[in-house]
């Protein structure tokens, strides 16, 4: 029946035209369904087009909603209170206002006034805060949101904690060395061991039968359980970078402060103490040379000191007792000093005569000084009594600030430095606590320092001729240099304690500069702290907030030289006067220290005896409210008289002047020259000023100037700008309509005054900036209502709109270019912001109406002209701009009437719009530069409308006027052509210009027809996308379009916009272009799929045109996410990271937290899983395997893949590394694996964007409806279906817990720069597509995660390191970064999990049921394979028992793959540390068991599996547990015996059988632990267990790679080739077993020439082995496919070894076979591989280059070795170890395992006497030894390979004498050659082979003598010979060989044995011997002189003589010796000749 309905399947498939099915296909095959993604998608609309959107307003009438009131319900339509007005006091500083009480107040004060203490009104959208624009997700967000997750437990986190706790170490250490034979160890006893375990808890119900719906049930109940709500809190935060919604409301305006500098005086002493002084404290700028601030003073002196004034002094003011005092510093710098100035009650003499008892007298003098000191306080007494309200200069010091600043970060300096420093006077510091540290860089930050109390002592005398600004700012020049001039003079001692410190943030008890009391103010009656105002440096940039009126006076120098009289004591009186009475001076003048408030007089110090005195007072004014004409300033000049002379006054008026403060409406500042009038002035004298001469009046010096004087006004009330005074005067004027008006000289008259108005407008923009911006709101306030309400004059509407939106655009522009470092990062200048979002109101709505009924706007239809008007009325000409509103139609009243009518009518938005619309390029140009400004205006303007006018409940398509609307959409599209025409010329502004647009669409969403809205995006759409076609760089333009789409998509009301709620429409017709994918019918049910659904899961027509920002958002990523889309990189980072963005914001927001609200929101994003599987071939292969990256799309994808995949199964490689298994790189390929996918096509995406869209994707699945994700699965079609499944591999792979050594390893791995740059750079170094990307790509799979020694910007070893650049983090922040990661992970698998039991679900009803649920399986097992937390392992383990239950023909019939992986990955799990983990994976394993049991009645297969994953896990893990392993066998054992439902079987026993053989491997396994440390003793055990499983070829062969492996780690390459040889004759002798095929290897025997050690595989005989048994070498590499993988990482291993000679051999075997399977891309490769040997073996011929290894033989003896004792062995060490090297390791690591004093090195090599050694101790014996051959092999072994492999005989000679000694005279020393033959030739397996034959030889002193002298002539013949020939090396051996002195020389060996005949004939044949040798020796000896007479030069000549004379007298020595002859010689010999290959002696015959 299955296989009928299957081919019905196949013939639906083949009655598709033919050409559609090869489309099709090569699309599928091409891995990029992108390619036809553009034009057709599922509906026919291609994705660049945009689609009608549906009328929103409509779609919500017509459809009503389904949902019941709740969440569901509100997501349909915005909320009823979206919009609120709210008005938000203004934050006053003090508790009182400060604002002028009198009522009558002119037209500019009111304004102020008005302005000043208004409420802020902000329009404000109530669900704003939730958009991700105004709460964004960042770092610390996301850290708050973590708090409380649970931590999950891992295993390998749990491993590296407790690793070494877990194992007892010591009993293990001395236990016998040498493993038995066998690995079936003692059987008993294990299963003894196994019976007395503890097993693990059991699953309750596991054994009961209970139906799979059940099971599946209970599963997804327990898997939803303890589930974090939200996904994307555990994933790093969206990118900051791309956050181009970001925004926040701007602060409210404030007063502008510096840094704050807390000033304290604590006392001040002098050495005597006769009179009161008084202080003055002030900032100057030495640099700018500048006072700047005003001045504060202060009186420390004693109650009894104040007493002396006691008839001066009225009760003092509370704020005039001050004695700290706050300044700011708004530009600090280094040239800041605090000037302190001390006054003294002014007395009879000079200021030197005054300060002279300060310098002479000292405090200890003061008992001998006491007359002098009566005698002076008396005089004191007096001159206060008499002179108290005077003053005199005293003296001055000053304070360097950037000193303290400096040097308060530091530890404490001592005064004497601190005296260097500062010339001329010391101070000592006091420290206060280190509260603040300094700010680091810059030393002159005043805002943190640590405070500092100074004690000042030094003070300088002041110089009457030398008082003024000028002269204070040269000595304070002086004073840095540290040659002062001031050090020199004499100072007056006196100790002034102040502190100094950073003011604190709110201190308590302050006062402003309008001595205001400052919040916090506790108690009226403490002593305040004064706020001193600052008077900055340069221009200060901040909007005036509160109400200021302040004018400062200095008097700067007066010239009365030539004024006649006794005029020489003079001070100034200061008189601020309403009128000319004297009664009319106001108390307005600003008091100083302990007097009144306010006064009404003030006077300058007197300077003693001088006619022309300089003045540095400042006197201090509140300005009245209103100034009028009269008010002026009147100066008096007094003579003093100090001495009380009879009859003369006190004080003499001796001149008078004044300054009117108006003139012509403007208050008067700056310096004045004043003449003095001798007279009095004549009345009405105020409104003049004093230049003009009055008749009959007397002047001083003939009416010059001898006053001057300055004013400076700090004021918010008048502004001190001519430009802005005409703007305001005209205004108020035109409000007041006050005509006639005098402005300056000219009258104006209402005829006049319009002109006057646009020339003022026009003005504006000649303000000064610093003006401007201080009285911005005002300005702003007063073109708006210019523009609202047009003025009438003479009953006339003047329309100002045009003017006034030019200057409107001018002061915005003026505004923003002061302020340019004050923009936030949109480039939006904060102070007008503000002024938006707070200040500006309707004109004229007050807020007040709200509750009250709507203002009607009444506008008219038709305007009647007046009888008596002229016919160019103005209003005329406002109806025809004005956009009124034309539908109300009244009768016309009276002329005023109407005209008011119509005023009401101007609604600045529309204006706005209008004037925008009309304006001329260069006013244009100014709005473009600051659009967002005027939209914002517009938006708030429409929202205050909308509120005011109560409509916020008229329908939105009433709103507003059609007309105004037009207007939007013309500036809509002319602002979006803007754009787009600057983007390439200008691209900050496109980009500025861009966001504007798309917040004020944004914005206009909440207001109007949203409709409407939609269809001006489209609009703007479809602008960019024709501009696009041309466009030179398109990616700019997409950018922008980008972040576009992302600002409109962060609307607060994102989801109800997309129409959630309403199901979609599909198409009407069913389109004809539905794609060849759909037409296609669905993997799982006849009948075609639902196109509702798929449209749902599709960018299709339906989905964008009702959810339609999401769909412009998915297409965006659509479209950058195609192969083809150009700078991809930038584009795909921005696209995935605007749809994350909105998924975090999704997962935070309360409204969405309800399960099925948020499903309803993952609708909206259900496309993302189909762009994402298509991207699947471009994103970032987490996964470790290479070409692992469509693994189960192309596995299903069974219908394109005809052309014989082998099976159409997955690829063996990649499921070997998929299991994990030890497979090296190189044997990937398959042998014949069809057209290989095609090479990915486009961009590949970086690490960390393929991560977010894969978070996304995670995302959308976890939060979708379960069965809506069912029905969508149901119909995709069969590669469709793989692919998703790929996905969600990768998603495994992605998002695999690291575990928290790898935070600690990526924290020391300095990541120096973000992962952005490393991103921008890999771009950069990637290009564009081509080879180089290719090769890169290549050379990153290459390593997953492994080398990072040279990583330079690998991305994905740090993709989830988003953070900071910040790299050294604590230990918390990892731990916590470990902690999210684990919960990611879990959440992920469990993700992952949830949607493979979907499709499970799905997939049950299918026909290709097998190839999908194998493809799920493999998802499965490669979660199970990875790193997961025991929480996940628990559901995944759940999940796999409840797949295997339902489908066991999965595991049990086909492919042993799987079974193969599952078996490995359950028992890698039996053995975890974790108990949860192991109770999960026995149950899992024992119902695998039962399972294959109850198939077939046997379980062969599982056991077999069983017993070789075991091998595997064993031989090739690190840290396994046996011990938690061994619990899991008796967990099983358990099962086995509770399970009734198996009672009757022989199950039970098969179990029992199968543990106890598991129990056995893992006690060789303990042994293998045990040798971890001890390499060679662990690859013997492993050996012999590879040994032990002779007779089952599955266990040899996984023991053999676990060899390779292990040798591979300890860099043995030639022994990890041996053992893949052998591996690879193992299976030869099985294929050979099976068929016979001529191009396969005949077993073993082929592979002789590779390795003779390779015959021992063919021990498999047929009677072991039938390979037709169950489970029988029935591995993956039993196969050719099998075959060519072991040969080829054979060759790869010989390759590294350097033994390319044997690469040549193995390929000998490999090429027929490839030959066979026409695989010519392998036979290409091989050819390469083989060419590249051959090459080196060329180059390195003469095998110095390469050196294969160095032998020892190591002998142990003792009983402590165990099975070692008396054993010998060949050791192979790499080459070039010398003896001490293995010595020491031998040494050192059996010292380790016996103790350090029982190990002993025996260090010669003779035979060892076991009988001496002593019993408790362990010897060792090493002796190097050399690879030795008889001469028949030395024919063979001609090259130096030759002679370094397949090596078995070694040899070593021990020199000895018959004493005992190694060494002695000629005649005694013999030698001994010892012979080791081994078991088997190296390189073998192991490095170490037993030796198995020894043979030894003893030569006699003549033999030895021989061998000594042919050794010497061999030398001599090689020196002689070399080519190119080497003098030096020729010289050595001659000066050797002829040299006189040599010791045991040549000579001396000829007289020792030939200089008698020997006695005993044996002995002749030597002593011939030895003659010829020297006969020979001579020969050489001659030729080698003469060769080095060839070669030397002149100056060797008579060294080379010298060597002629040696030689000649050795010879005439050697002749008489040589010349004697034998005559038994000629005797024949008896003795038989000796057979070389018996060995029994070296001797030959001499024939």
């Amino acid at each position: 029946m299955a296989a009928a309905e299957r081919r019905a399947f196949a013939h639906k498939i083949n009655r598709t035209v033919a050409a559609e099915v090869r489309k099709q296909v090569s699309r599928e095959r091409s891995g990029s369904p992108h390619s036809s993604r553009r034009c057709s998608s599922s509906l026919g609309v291609p994705l660049t087009e945009i689609i009608e959107p549906l009328d929103f307003e409509d779609v919500l009438l017509s459809r009503p909603p389904d949902a019941e009131p709740g969440p569901l319900r509100d997501l349909v339509e915005f909320p009823a209170d979206d919009l609120e007005l709210l008005l938000q006091p203004r934050e006053c500083r003090t508790t009182e206002l400060g604002i002028p009480k009198d009522g009558k107040l002119d037209a500019q004060v009111r304004a102020a006034v008005e302005m000043y203490t208004e409420d802020w009104i902000i329009a404000h959208r109530r669900y704003q805060h939730l958009s991700a624009a105004y709460s964004p997700i960042t770092t610390e967000t996301q850290r708050e949101r973590q708090k409380g997750l649970t931590r999950q437990v891992f295993e390998q986190d749990v491993s590296g904690d407790e690793k070494s706790g877990l194992e007892d170490s010591d009993d293990l250490r001395h236990s016998s060395g040498s493993p038995e034979d066998t690995p079936r160890s003692s059987g008993a006893s294990g299963i003894f061991d196994l019976r007395n375990l503890a097993a693990d808890s059991l699953l309750p119900s596991l054994l009961e039968r209970v139906a799979p719906e059940d099971v599946d049930r209970r599963n997804e109940a327990l898997r939803r359980q303890h589930r974090p709500r939200t996904l994307l809190t555990l994933y790093p935060a969206p990118d900051e970078d791309e956050a181009v919604e970001r925004c926040s409301h701007p602060e409210p305006p404030c007063e502008h402060f510096g840094q704050r500098i807390l000033v304290k005086c604590l006392s001040l002493k002098f050495e005597i103490e006769i009179e009161p002084i008084f202080g003055i404290l002030a900032l100057y700028d030495v640099r700018e040379k500048k006072k700047i601030s005003e001045n504060f003073y202060f009186d420390l002196n004693s109650d009894s000191m104040k007493g002396l004034l006691r008839a001066h002094s009225t009760h003092p003011a509370i704020s005039t007792l001050a004695r700290s005092a706050i300044f700011s510093v708004t530009y600090p710098s280094p040239d800041i000093f605090l000037v302190i100035k001390l006054e003294k009650v002014l007395q009879q003499g000079d200021i030197s005569e005054c300060c002279e008892p300060y310098m002479v007298m000292k405090e200890v003098d003061t008992a001998k000084n006491k007359e002098k000191l009566e005698k002076l306080r008396l005089a004191a007494e007096q001159f206060c009594t008499r002179l108290g309200r005077y003053r005199m200069p005293f003296a001055w010091t000053a304070v360097h600030l950037a000193n303290i600043v400096s040097s308060a970060g530091q530890p404490d300096r001592d005064s004497d430095s601190e005296g260097e420093r500062r010339p001329a006077w010391t101070d000592r510091r006091r420290r206060g606590p280190p509260e603040r540290t300094s700010s680091g860089d810059d030393a002159c930050s005043f805002s943190s320092f640590r405070p500092a109390t100074l004690t000042v002592t030094n003070f300088f005398k002041q110089e009457a001729e030398r008082l003024s600004d000028e002269d204070l700012f040269k000595f304070l020049a002086d004073m840095r240099r540290p040659s002062s001039l001031l050090r020199r003079l004499r100072p007056v001692t006196a100790q002034l304690k102040i502190d100094i410190s950073p003011a604190p943030e709110n201190p308590h008890f302050c006062l402003s500069p309008e001595l205001l009391h400052v919040k916090p103010y506790p108690d009226p009656r403490g002593r305040p702290t004064k706020e001193i105002l600052e008077f900055p440096t340069r221009e200060v940039y901040a909007p005036h907030t509160s109400y200021r009126n302040l004018l400062y006076v200095y008097p700067h120098s007066l010239n009365f030289s030539s004024r006649q009289g006794s005029v020489r004591n003079l001070t100034v009186r200061v008189q601020y006067m309403a009128g000319e009475d004297p009664s009319q001076a106001l108390p307005v003048i600003f008091g100083k220290s302990s007097c009144s408030e306010f006064t009404r007089e003030a006077f300058t110090p007197v300077v003693y005896h001088n006619k022309s005195p300089e003045f540095y007072e400042e006197f201090k004014l509140h300005l009245p409210a209103c100034v009028t004409e009269n008010h002026h300033l009147l100066f008096t000049f007094y003579h003093v008289s100090c001495q009380p002379r009879p009859g003369t006054a006190l004080e003499t008026p001796v001149g008078f002047t004044w300054i009117p403060l108006l003139q012509h409406g403007r208050l008067r500042t700056g310096p004045f020259c004043l003449p003095v009038s001798v007279d009095q002035p004549p009345p009405s004298y105020s409104v003049l000023t004093p230049d003009v001469a009055l008749p009959g009046m007397r002047w001083v010096d003939g009416h010059k100037g001898v006053f001057s004087v300055e004013l400076m006004a700090v004021s918010s009330v008048h502004p001190q700008d001519p430009y802005l005074d005409k703007f305001f005067t005209l205004v108020h004027v035109l409000e007041e309509g006050a005509f006639p008006f005098r402005l300056k000289d000219v009258v104006l008259s209402e005829g006049t005054v319009e002109q006057e108005l646009r020339a003022s407008l026009a003005a504006l923009r000649l303000t000064s900036p610093e003006f401007l911006v201080a009285f911005s709101h005002h300005v702003l306030d007063k073109l708006v209502r210019l523009v609202v309400r047009p003025p009438i004059i003479g009953g006339q509407i003047v329309n100002l709109g045009r003017g006034a939106f030019e200057a409107m655009a001018h002061v915005v522009s003026l505004i923003h270019r002061s302020l340019e470092a004050a923009q936030d990062v949109r480039g939006h200048c904060l102070l007008l912001a503000a002024y938006v979002y707070y200040a500006f109101r309707l004109p004229g709505t007050e807020p007040s109406l709200l509750g009250g009924t709507p203002p009607v706007t009444v506008q008219p239809a038709t305007l009647a002209r007046g009888p008596g008007r002229p016919a160019s009325l103005y209003l005329a000409r406002s109806k025809s701009i004005s956009s009124s509103n034309p539908d109300l139609v009244v009768a016309p009243g009276s002329v005023d009437d109407e005209v008011s009518r119509i005023l009401a009518s101007k609604l600045l938005h529309e204006e706005l719009a209008l004037q925008w619309v009309v304006s001329g390029s260069a006013v244009r140009e100014a709005v473009l530069q600051h659009a967002w400004f005027f939209f914002q205006l517009m938006v708030k303007s429409m929202a205050l409308h909308l509120i005011l006018s109560q409509r916020l409940d008229t329908p939105r398509k009433l709103r507003f006027p059609g007309r105004f609307l037009d207007d939007i959409s013309a500036l809509v599209g002319s602002v979006g052509l803007e754009v787009i025409t600057r983007v390439h010329k200008d691209t900050e502004l496109a980009e500025r210009l861009n966001a504007s647009l798309a917040f004020f669409l944004s914005d206009l969403l909440s207001l109007v027809d949203r409709g409407f809205v939609f269809s001006l995006v489209r609009a703007h759409y479809k602008q960019v996308a024709t501009r696009m076609q041309s466009a030179p760089n398109p990616v700019a333009l997409l950018t922008l379009r980008m972040d576009f789409t992302r600002i409109l998509c962060s609307h607060e009301h994102y989801v109800t916009l997309n129409l959630p709620c309403c199901p979609l429409s599909p198409p009407a017709s069913p389109s004809p272009s539905v794609s060849s994918t759909t037409s296609q019918s669905s993997t799982f049910s006849s009948q075609a799929p639902d196109p509702k659904v798929t449209s749902m899961f599709e960018l299709s027509g339906p989905f964008r045109q009702q959810h339609f920002l999401a769909g412009l958002l998915l297409t965006e990523l659509a479209l950058a996410l195609e192969p083809e889309a150009e700078g991809a990189s930038q584009l795909h980072k921005k696209a995935i990271s605007a749809v994350h963005s909105l998924l975090c914001g999704h997962d935070v927001d309360p409204r969405y937290a309800e399960a099925t609200v948020k499903a309803r929101v993952a609708e909206l994003y259900l496309p993302l899983l189909s762009l994402a599987r298509d991207t699947l071939s471009r994103l970032h292969d987490f996964a470790e395997g290479p070409g692992q990256r469509s693994r189960l799309a192309s596995m299903l994808d069974s219908d394109t893949e005809a052309e014989g995949d082998i099976g159409g199964t997955i690829n063996p490689s990649v499921a070997m590394a998929i299991a994990g298994g030890p497979l090296a790189p190189g044997s990937r390929s398959s042998i014949s694996q069809g057209p290989a996918t095609a090479s990915r096509s486009g961009c590949p995406l970086s690490a960390e964007s393929s991560r977010t869209l894969l978070v996304c994707v995670l995302w959308v699945l976890k939060n979708a409806e379960p069965a809506l994700l069912q029905h969508w699965a149901g119909d995709l079609a069969l590669p469709q279906l793989g692919r998703l499944l790929d996905l969600l591999y990768l998603c495994l792979a992605a998002f695999e817990y690291k575990g928290k050594k790898a935070f600690e390893r990526i924290n020391s791995l300095t990541f120096k720069k973000s992962l952005d740059m490393k991103a921008r750079l890999e771009e950069a170094i990637l290009g564009t597509i081509g080879a180089r990307q290719e090769m890169v790509r290549r050379s990153r799979e290459r390593s997953p995660f492994g080398n990072q020694e040279n990583v330079r910007w690998r991305k994905s070893i740090t993709h989830w390191r988003q953070t900071s650049d910040r790299v050294d983090k604590t230990k918390d922040e990892m731990e916590h970064e470990a902690l999210v990661d684990g919960n990611l992970a879990t959440e992920a698998s469990l993700i992952v999990l949830d949607t493979l039991e979907i499709i499970v679900q799905t997939v049950i009803l299918s026909e290709a049921r097998e190839s999908i649920l194998g493809a799920v399986l493999k998802v499965v097992l490669y979660s199970l394979g990875s790193a997961q937390s025991a929480l996940f392992l628990q559901h995944g383990l759940a999940t796999q028992r409840s797949l295997v239950s339902k489908f066991p023909e999965l595991l049990f019939e086909e492919d042993t793959e799987l079974c193969a992986d599952l078996c490995l990955r359950l028992l890698r799990h039996c053995g975890s540390r974790i108990s949860t983990i192991r109770t999960h994976a026995s149950a899992s394993l024992y119902l695998l068991m039962r399972q294959n049991f109850e198939i077939g009645h046997n379980f062969a297969r599982v056991k077999m599996q069983v017993t070789m994953s075991l091998s595997s896990l064993v031989g090739t893990t690190q840290n396994f547990s046996e011990e938690h392993l061994r619990r899991s066998l008796k967990t099983i054992l358990t099962y086995a015996e509770e399970d009734m439902g198996l009672r009757d079987s022989t199950f039970a026993e098969q179990v029992q059988d199968l543990m106890f053989n598991l129990h056995m491997i893992l006690t060789d396994t303990v042994k293998m632990k045990e040798h971890q440390e001890d390499p060679e003793m662990l690859i013997d055990l492993m050996y012999r267990i590879a040994r032990g499983y002779q007779g089952s070829p599955d266990l040899r062969l996984t023991w053999l790679q676990n060899m390779a492996g292990k040798h591979a780690e300890l860099g043995n390459h030639a022994e990890a080739a041996q053992c893949m040889v052998h591996a690879a004759a193992l299976v030869a002798e099985y294929l050979a077993l099976l068929e016979d095929s001529r191009y396969l290897p005949v077993g073993c025997v082929s592979f002789q020439n590779i390795s003779s050690n390779v015959l021992e595989e063919s021990a498999i005989s047929d009677d072991i082995l039938s390979p037709d048994e169950e489970g029988f070498c029935s591995g993956k590499h039993f196969t050719e496919l099998g075959l060519v993988g072991l040969l080829e990482q054979a060759a790869a291993y010989f390759t590294m070894g350097g033994l390319y000679e044997a690469v040549n051999e193995v390929y000998k075997m490999l090429i027929p076979i490839l030959e066979a399977h026409r695989d010519y891309k392998k036979l290409a490769a091989v050819h390469g591989k083989l060419q590249e040997a051959f090459t080196k073996i060329m180059h390195q011929s003469s095998g110095w280059e390469r050196v294969f290894g160095t032998y020892f033989r190591v002998g142990f003896y003792g009983t402590r070795f165990g099975d070692l004792d008396e054993q010998e062995f060949v050791y192979k060490e790499p080459s070039i170890t010398k003896l001490a090297e293995i010595s020491h390791r031998l040494e050192e690591f059996y010292a380790e395992r016996f103790g350090e004093d029982v190990v002993e090195i025996i260090k010669d090599s003779n035979p060892v006497d076991k009988t001496k050694l002593d019993s408790q101790k362990a010897y060792i014996q090493i002796t190097y030894v050399e690879p030795h051959f008889d001469t028949y092999e030395l024919k063979d072994r001609v090259t130096y390979f030759d002679r370094n492999y397949g090596l078995r005989t070694f040899l070593f000679c021990t020199p000895f004498t018959p004493d005992g000694r190694a060494h002695g005279e000629l005649h005694e020393q013999h030698k001994r050659k010892t012979l080791l033959s081994t078991d088997h030739a190296f390189p073998y397996i192991k490095t170490r082979i037993r030796v198995c034959h020894r043979e030894e030889t003893v030569l006699t002193p003549v033999e030895v003598a021989i061998e000594d002298m042919q050794k010497k002539t061999r030398e001599l013949a090689f020196a002689t010979e070399q080519d190119p020939p080497d003098a030096k090396m020729l010289q050595m051996v001659l000066q050797g060989s002829v040299g006189p002195t040599v010791n045991q020389g040549p000579l001396e060996v000829a007289q020792v044995f030939l200089a008698e005949i020997p006695e005993d004939p044996k002995l002749f044949r030597h002593h011939n011997k030895l003659r010829l040798c020297f006969k020979d020796f001579c020969k050489k000896c001659e030729d080698a002189l003469r060769k080095n007479k060839a070669l030397i030069g002149p100056d060797q000549k008579e060294y080379h003589r010298e060597l002629e004379r040696n030689y000649t007298r050795l010879r005439e020595a050697l002749q008489p010796l040589l010349t004697q002859r034998l005559p038994q010689l000629l005797v024949p010999t008896t003795a038989s000749l000796r057979n070389s290959l018996n060995r029994t002696s070296f001797r030959k015959a001499d024939l």
